[in-house]
């Protein structure tokens, strides 16, 4: 797996991927998001396929996942992530809440490349979730 980030001349960086994906970087967030934040993204968007993809296997009517991550940062240059917390808000119809617990921890433990690198490293993750029904 290969990215090229390119600087524009100013404070922005294009990250290009294998892929052929393009994305802005950018300090100032005018024109992107800064880099610790898509280091975040990138986590929500690994754990958030996990969790899906175990959840349908079960055969749970999932109609909605968002992962709403909140992080905490050393005070000190580098400023590391120390702490980041993944609450799973999983929007279906009867829902069982062991399924989602299952399909959570097992990201955590066993899937997310991302959570697990991160957590190799140092970083402290927690996961909660909740279940919200609809008809």
């Amino acid at each position: 797996m290969n990215v090229n980030v390119q600087w524009d001349g100013d404070e922005r960086f294009k990250a290009v991927t294998d892929s052929g994906f393009e994305v802005m970087i950018d300090r100032d967030l005018k024109q992107g998001p800064r880099p610790m934040e898509l280091l975040l993204a990138g986590l929500g968007g690994c754990t958030s396929v996990d969790v899906m993809m175990i959840l349908r296997k079960a055969r749970q009517d999932v109609t909605d996942c968002v992962a709403q991550i909140e992080a905490e940062r050393a005070d000190a240059v580098p400023s590391v992530f120390t702490k980041i917390h993944v609450k799973f808000v999983v929007t279906g119809r009867n829902l069982k809440p062991a399924a989602v617990e299952r399909a959570v921890k097992l990201s955590a433990e066993q899937y997310c490349s991302a959570s697990l690198m991160l957590e190799k490293g140092g970083v402290e993750i927690s996961h909660s979730f909740e279940i919200v029904e609809v008809e």
